[in-house]
């Protein structure tokens, strides 16, 4: 299935105030503390903020529990406890399935249930687990609200409501990661292997035991919701099931990104029509297929943009302020860089995908921060600025309704205006974790933590996993605005590794890429050591995302004072081969033969023998049918 259509999510009601409408506050209540129901929507509030439980601490599904109950996915019972244990009904379950995905996106009319009456507490949320084809029922219409859900159900679920497929033979990914295989029903055995593909299936405490027909306790529907909804390391690995892949061969394919970055920092390739001309001529003779030309730096657009007219005063600017020695108008009369960008690229048959490099990111002396002090966050010290290097740098609050609407505008307006084939974010498309104590976000910190401030270390998990959930809910509005605009221009992202990313700029893009946010994932490992590279390479997170989508690796080929030797740069171009990887792509256009240690000519000679032939970037449609 196209997977464009299956992650474009579409808002949908979850409501379960049918019981409470029906029996009136009281016998609610007593519902809830017989059967510890979830949903936050009828749940105490001095439930909201429960997040620890009596009878969880040090168990293996610990830091996962507690993870969802922070998000309200899941909650324990009045008397402190969780119940890990206790089994699961199937309408209980639906309840999870709800709060889960919340925006899972409907693809049938559902069925209405003999045994799930209108009147029923969990009418609503079965019905609409049956309308996003999460759950369906039994011959007949029946449904078996009370069932307890054996484990094989709760992974068939998952798997069909996410529309996960097998990669793989069903029989042999199954047979490699399970001593049980035979107990698996046969209506199941498709989705259990996509369900281990995907990295779904938790076995404690023996891996290899799926157990498929055993009730599913409270912790083991905990443990398939962490793994399925993108919760980052909150089950130890040696309990999820797994087999040995054989990564895709995009290069034996004839299917390899070949990109570089083309910025106006330390470089005058985007000031002028003839300069870019000359350089992606020479980038298409070298067998180079995409462009990531930053559109959105310094504060400015590099693009005619009325949005950032009316937000800045100035409409485009290619110079930065660091060059200024050149008139801040050069390059921009009677041009449009990126509409030349596209024309110019696609003529040659390369991709252009914008990158929108600084983000959240201005300078502090930008003509944006002067003009919006209030769209600023800061520290706990009440300090905005950063260092960047040697620059000062303020942060836009992603928090805040406005600088949401001006970021999404910005990206809209590319979209809508122009014939991209993507548009690229990175690290920046977050916020440094240092920041996020503004009086707005404390505001509503305590808004939703019944009063209490934000913890004072800056990186204590729970401040650090609240604000990343808010930059995942921004990733998620602005997926849905680009699609909403033109579904075939694929989102990209271009971050740090993962845990970097998400430790110390909140842009936790293992969730994006679970949650179907990310189309093409380029890993910048700017790493001199060779082994500290091809560890970066080794991490799991970066494993788990090339089964989903093409995933390249960002290559640094030089700065302006730092050349990268052509030693170097082959070194780790074929290690990215060899680990099957989706391609390349340099930092920055520059540096490939320019401020190098190696004179220009060598370096050209140098890139045409690592692209001796023409190649097509692999394709999400293709890599997601497994077709590659």
């Amino acid at each position: 299935m196209n997977r464009f259509v299956k992650n474009l999510f579409t808002a949908c009601a979850d409501g379960l105030c049918a019981f409470s409408r029906a029996c009136g506050r009281q016998a609610w209540l007593v519902f809830l503390f017989i059967l510890g129901i979830t949903l936050a929507v009828v749940k105490p509030p001095a439930a909201y903020s429960q997040s620890t439980f009596s009878d969880v601490q040090g168990t293996w599904a610990q830091p996962c529990i507690e993870q969802l109950a922070q998000q309200q996915i899941i909650s324990g019972y009045p008397d402190g406890s969780f119940k890990p244990s206790a089994s699961v009904t199937r309408a209980e379950f639906a309840a999870m399935l709800a709060r889960a995905f919340p925006t899972a996106s409907e693809v049938n009319s559902g069925s209405q249930f003999i045994d799930v009456p209108n009147s029923y507490w969990a009418h609503n949320v079965i019905s609409k687990a049956a309308r996003t084809g999460f759950l369906s029922g039994y011959p007949g219409q029946i449904f078996r609200p009370t069932q307890r859900i054996p484990r094989v159900q709760v992974l068939v679920s998952l798997a069909n409501g996410l529309k996960y497929v097998p990669t793989e033979a069903a029989a042999t990914t199954l047979n490699a990661a399970f001593t049980d295989t035979k107990a698996i029903p046969e209506y199941a055995t498709e989705a259990i292997a996509a369900a281990t593909e995907r990295q779904l299936v938790v076995n404690y405490p023996n891996v290899r035991s799926l157990n498929p027909n055993q009730s599913a306790t409270r912790a083991d529907v905990a443990a398939f919701l962490c793994q399925s909804t993108g919760i980052a390391n909150a089950i130890s690995k040696q309990y999820i099931a797994a087999v040995p892949t054989s990564a895709p061969n995009y290069n034996a394919q004839k299917r390899e990104i070949r990109g570089v970055w083309l910025t106006n920092i330390d470089s005058d390739v985007l000031f002028s029509r003839s300069k870019l001309t000359s350089a992606i001529e020479r980038l298409k003779q070298l067998n180079f297929n995409t462009l990531y030309p930053t559109v959105w730096n310094w504060g400015y657009t590099l693009y005619p943009s009325q949005v950032a007219e009316k937000v800045t005063g100035r409409a485009v600017r290619l110079v930065t302020p660091l060059d200024a020695n050149l008139d801040p108008d050069m390059g921009t009369k009677g041009r449009d860089m990126l509409k030349e960008m596209i024309e110019l690229g696609h003529q040659k048959g390369m991709r252009v995908i914008p990158w929108f490099e600084f983000g959240f990111m201005a300078p502090a002396d930008s003509e944006l921060a002067k003009r919006h002090p209030d769209w600023l966050t800061q520290k706990q010290n009440g300090v905005k600025t950063e260092k960047e290097g040697v620059h000062s740098r303020v942060w836009l609050n992603p928090f805040k309704p406005e600088v949401q609407q001006f970021i999404q505008d910005l990206v809209v307006e590319i979209v809508s205006n122009y014939n991209i084939d993507g548009i690229q974010f990175d690290d920046h498309f977050g916020l440094p974790s240092d920041f996020g104590y503004d009086p707005y976000t404390v505001a509503l910190y305590k808004q939703e933590h019944g009063g209490k401030s934000p913890p004072a270390n800056p990186r204590d998990p729970a401040w650090v996993r609240w604000r990343a959930n808010k930059m995942t809910d921004f990733m998620t509005r602005v997926f849905r605005a680009v699609k909403d605009k033109k579904q075939n221009v694929i989102v990209a992202l271009s971050p740090n590794p993962q845990r970097f990313s998400y430790e110390y700029f909140l842009a936790d893009w293992e969730t994006w890429e679970r949650r179907g946010l990310v189309e093409e994932l380029m890993v910048q490992i700017y790493r001199d050591d060779f082994n500290v590279f091809i560890s970066e390479l080794e991490q799991p997170d970066i494993k788990a995302a090339r089964s989903h989508i093409p995933v390249g690796i960002g290559i640094l080929s030089g700065l302006k004072n730092k050349p990268i030797p052509l030693s170097q740069i082959n070194r780790q171009v074929e290690a990215v081969r060899q680990r099957g990887f989706a391609g390349v792509s340099f930092f920055f256009y520059e540096t490939l033969w320019n401020n190098a240690s190696e004179p220009s000519n060598q370096r050209q000679s140098a890139f045409g023998l690592l692209f001796p032939m023409p190649a097509e970037p692999p394709t999400l449609l293709e890599d997601s049918e497994g077709s590659t």
